[in-house]
């Protein structure tokens, strides 16, 4: 007969021994294994053909695309559900998006992307606070290749450090008290881009419909009927895309070479991701394809499209992979004017909307690329177009400089959640009784 261990003993075992707990937490603190304190059913999908959309039937659970930020969104429903989870439960994706922690506000069925975990020692918010801050264990303790997924004895041995009960619900209201801040400096900081988002849409239209130099036209004598219909390759020089020069890139050749990917906010990026090719190639099996400063580029590949771009003046010459498509202004066009034109919605629109037509497909052809219509005014109207949008989108981009506050906030979210689990929000109180009297009771109930 197996010997029956003491709670002493069960208490040893509990505990994560010091050199293996990975950092130093208060003294009436204890590092534990989340199997000691919360309770993990795994998901198991119901068979096919007892998903229903049956309102009647048990909300069903999959995965992260039904997770909305603190409840599910159901999307189907099963009326033979496998495993549940219960009111006050925390659903955790355990497959391809991992983490995401919400709040089961009813039962549900979890299929075999999400886990529930529950506790009868551990607020629900607690709980979804842990797995946020350890978010990152969970993907390095993943396995799979197409998918990443994470086994229910990876959640179990994963490690935790437990506070007192009083001081969890202490570090509960304090993260909610600085969250409640951040976020409302998060939507007023989103609601301002929106709004600027808006306004630039607006001040696009204007520009390309003729009402933003109406003033102009009639200081200058000129009607609307001098804006022509044409293409683009009626106004840019032969309009080509790149190729892929395989076996050639490196990162210490002559010639800056271009993915889609250094296409960000209508500008090149290219100090983290630079590559490059030999002269030599450049010059000789894809000069069809070479930049010069002013050329305009797109992406033709997606999703996402319309990613445009100046080529800047940093080289002589760049170059392109064949996802990107290249605009060099002919005499009397102006390449600014063929930029803000790109990246005024409607001018691509009817192209995007015939890409959503064809399964798999989320790219523009060269062909769509060299057939854009567009109407074309004097090359005079187009410099005071240009001039007026300079200036306006100007103070436009200076708002987007928000969107690096948006950044902040998340990482001082992390960092609050971070100092939480380390007891370093300076809510723990060192006089109150050891977590360990609480596990000790957890562990003499099992």
């Amino acid at each position: 007969m197996k010997k029956q261990l003491t709670i002493e003993e069960k208490l040893q075992n509990a505990l994560v021994p010091k050199e293996e707990q990975p950092y130093k937490i208060p003294n009436n603190w204890c590092w534990t294994y989340v199997s000691n304190v919360m309770n993990i059913v795994m998901g198991q999908s119901p068979k096919g053909i007892d998903t229903t959309q049956n309102i009647s039937d048990i909300p069903l659970i999959g995965g992260a695309s039904d997770m909305g930020n603190l409840y599910p969104i159901v999307n189907k429903y099963t009326k033979k559900p496998t495993k549940l989870s219960k009111e006050n439960d925390v659903i955790l994706s355990i497959r391809a998006t991992l983490g995401r922690p919400i709040f089961s506000d009813g039962v549900y069925c979890l299929g075999r992307g999400v886990a529930g975990v529950s506790s009868n020692y551990l607020s629900k918010e607690f709980i979804r606070y842990y797995y946020i801050c350890f978010e990152s264990v969970l993907y390095s303790n993943a396995t799979g290749t197409t998918f990443l997924q994470v086994t229910g004895s990876v959640l179990n041995k994963m490690l935790i450090p437990l506070p007192p009960i009083n001081e969890q619900q202490r570090i509960v209201n304090r993260i909610e008290s600085l969250f409640t801040k951040l976020d409302k400096a998060k939507e007023l900081i989103e609601n301002t881009l929106a709004q600027f988002e808006q306004n630039k849409m607006a001040i696009l239209h204007k520009a390309f419909t003729g009402e933003l130099t109406i003033k102009w036209r009639k200081e200058n004598n000129i009607d609307l009927s001098s804006w022509k219909d044409v293409t683009m390759q009626d106004i840019c020089e032969k309009i080509v895309c790149g190729k892929t020069p395989t076996g050639y890139i490196s990162k210490t050749e002559e010639i800056p070479y271009l993915k889609v990917y250094n296409i960000v906010d209508n500008k090149i990026d290219f100090n983290k991701t630079a590559q490059f090719i030999p002269d030599k190639i450049h010059k000789e099996k894809l000069k069809s394809s070479i930049l010069k400063p002013n050329d305009v580029i797109m992406n033709i590949v997606g999703p996402p499209l319309r990613k445009v771009a100046i080529i800047p003046d940093d080289y002589p010459e760049w170059n392109m992979n064949q996802a990107i498509v290249r605009f060099r202004a002919k005499k009397d066009v102006m390449y600014k004017f063929i930029y803000y034109i790109l990246i005024y919605p409607k001018t691509l629109d009817s192209i995007i909307n015939e890409t959503k037509g064809v399964v798999g497909q989320a790219n523009i052809s060269i062909t769509q690329s060299r057939n854009i219509q567009i109407k074309l005014p004097t090359i005079e109207e187009q410099q005071e177009i240009v001039n007026i949008l300079d200036k306006l989108l100007a103070k436009y981009n200076k708002i987007k400089d928000l969107e690096k506050q948006l950044e902040q906030i998340e990482l001082l979210k992390k960092a609050i959640l971070a100092k939480a689990f380390r007891g370093e929000l300076g809510t723990n109180n060192p006089d109150e009784e050891s977590a360990e009297v609480l596990l000790k009771e957890i562990l003499a109930e099992k």
